[in-house]
């Protein structure tokens, strides 16, 4: 699976933040996270009959 973050960017704000470094592992983590929340996204916003996936479309 491809990627969907910024390395770089997490990276620093996970050493930013707790001084922590994170191993590759964890990007294909957030990966995961990314990609699931993507779908379900997509499967809300084609449930509401739209072709533009919105912020709302987005679970917190």
């Amino acid at each position: 699976m491809e990627v969907l973050v910024v390395v770089s960017k997490v990276k620093k704000m996970i050493k930013e933040k707790s001084g922590m470094n994170t191993s590759a592992s964890a990007m294909e983590a957030l990966t995961q996270i990314v990609h699931t929340a993507c779908e379900k996204a997509v499967s809300n916003a084609q449930a509401d009959g739209r072709k533009t996936v919105m912020d709302r479309d987005f679970e917190a």
